[in-house]
C-alpha cells in the first residue's frame, strides 16, 4: 500500500501538504489538494482509519462484555447497545467471557492499550472493585448496581422486582416455591437470593436446599428442570425462573408429558421476550433492549467527561396463563 511520501512525490509537493489534505486542513492551496487527491487515486491509496484514531488518542471502538451472546438477556442488552453505537458512528467489540476472570481481564486490559475506548459490562466475575481499578484507563459502565461512586451505573431493581414476583406467587396461594438461577453469584443473584429468603420467611416456609437452582440457561435446562422437579422428595408449586428460555423449555416439557394444566406447578418468568408472550408465561418483563441504549448513553457522557450516573429502569409484572390458578396442593 502507498505511504504518504510516495504520494508527495507523485503530486511533487511536500509531505506536509499530503497530510494536511488528509486531515482537511483549510490552508491548503486548491490546485494542490486537487493533485494530492489525484496521486491518492492513482496510487489507490486507502487511510489508515485505525492508524488515524490512534495518533488522535482514542480508537472509535467500545468493548461489550458479557458471559455468552445466546443468552437472550444478553442479547437484548446487545441490540440496544448496537442501535446506539451504530447511530454516532462507532464500532464495537464483543468479550464473550464464560464468567471467566481472564477473559475480563483480557477485555480490561483491551481498554488500557487503548483498543477500545470504554467498556460496558453487562456481567462479571470479577468484582466490581477490582474492574474499576483499570477505569484511569477509560469509562467502565455496568449493566447492574453497585455502590462506587466513580462509575455508571443502569439496572432496574431487581430486589423489588423479585420481591413483587414472590408476592404474586403467595397472593397465587403458593408457599413452596422454588427459584431458579443462571448463577447464584454476582450482584444481581445476590439480591434475588437475598429477597427470596427473606420472604420465604415471611410465610413461615422453610426453604427445601432442592429450592434454589441454578446454572439453568436454555431451553433444554428447562427439560431437564422439569425432570429435575418430578424427582424431588418435597415438591414445589410454584417455580420463579430467572430467564424465560428455561420457563418455556420447562412448560413445553410438562405439555409433553401429558402434566394436567392443574398438575403443573405455576410458573413465573424473570425477563421476558417473545417465548413467554407466545406461551402465555406470567413473566416480570425487563426492557433489556432500552437498558443497552441507556448503558451506550452513558458511556458516551463519560467519554465527553460528565458525571457518573446511577440509572433505575422500571419493570412489570405481567400475569399471563401460568399463575392466574391457585395451586396450594
Amino acid at each position: 500500500m502507498a505511504n504518504i511520501r510516495e504520494i508527495a512525490k507523485r503530486a511533487g509537493v511536500s509531505v506536509t501538504t499530503v497530510s494536511r489534505v488528509l486531515n482537511d486542513h483549510p490552508y491548503v492551496k486548491e490546485e494542490k489538494r486537487e493533485r494530492v487527491l489525484h496521486a491518492m487515486k492513482e496510487l489507490k491509496y486507502t487511510r489508515n482509519i485505525q492508524a488515524v484514531h490512534l495518533a488522535k488518542g482514542y480508537s472509535n471502538m467500545l468493548g461489550i462484555v458479557l458471559p455468552t451472546i445466546e443468552h437472550s438477556y444478553f442479547s437484548g442488552l446487545v441490540t440496544g447497545i448496537a442501535e446506539k453505537a451504530q447511530a454516532h458512528g462507532m464500532h464495537f467489540a464483543l468479550f464473550q467471557t464464560g464468567y471467566d476472570p481472564l477473559k475480563e481481564k483480557e477485555a480490561l486490559m483491551s481498554l488500557k492499550e487503548r483498543r477500545v475506548d470504554g467498556l460496558i459490562f453487562c456481567s462479571n466475575a470479577l468484582s466490581d472493585g477490582h474492574i474499576l481499578k483499570w477505569q484511569e484507563s477509560g469509562p467502565i459502565i455496568f449493566c447492574h448496581p453497585t455502590p462506587h461512586d466513580t462509575c455508571s451505573t443502569v439496572s432496574i431493581a431487581h430486589d423489588q422486582a423479585f420481591k413483587e414476583g414472590l408476592h404474586h406467587l403467595a397472593a397465587c396461594g403458593h408457599q413452596r416455591i422454588a427459584i431458579c438461577l443462571a448463577r447464584t453469584e454476582g450482584a444481581n443473584s445476590e439480591s434475588r437470593l437475598q429477597a427470596y429468603q427473606e420472604m420465604m420467611k415471611s410465610l413461615g416456609q422453610g426453604i427445601d436446599e432442592e429450592w434454589i437452582i441454578e446454572g439453568k440457561l436454555t431451553l433444554f435446562d428447562g427439560k431437564q428442570l422439569f425432570t429435575e422437579w418430578q424427582e424431588m422428595k418435597n415438591r414445589p408449586t410454584a417455580l420463579f425462573i430467572t430467564n424465560d428460555d428455561v420457563s418455556a423449555g420447562f412448560l413445553l416439557e410438562a405439555q409433553r408429558h401429558h402434566i394436567k394444566a392443574e398438575e403443573t406447578p405455576a410458573i413465573l418468568s424473570f425477563q421476558f421476550n417473545q417465548l413467554s408472550e407466545a406461551l402465555g408465561i406470567s413473566s416480570i418483563d425487563i426492557p433489556l433492549k432500552r437498558m443497552g441504549q441507556e448503558a451506550f448513553d452513558l458511556f458516551d457522557r463519560a467519554i465527553k467527561g460528565e458525571v457518573p450516573e446511577k440509572r433505575m429502569l422500571p419493570f412489570h409484572l405481567n400475569e399471563r396463563s401460568t399463575t392466574v390458578f391457585k395451586n396450594n396442593r
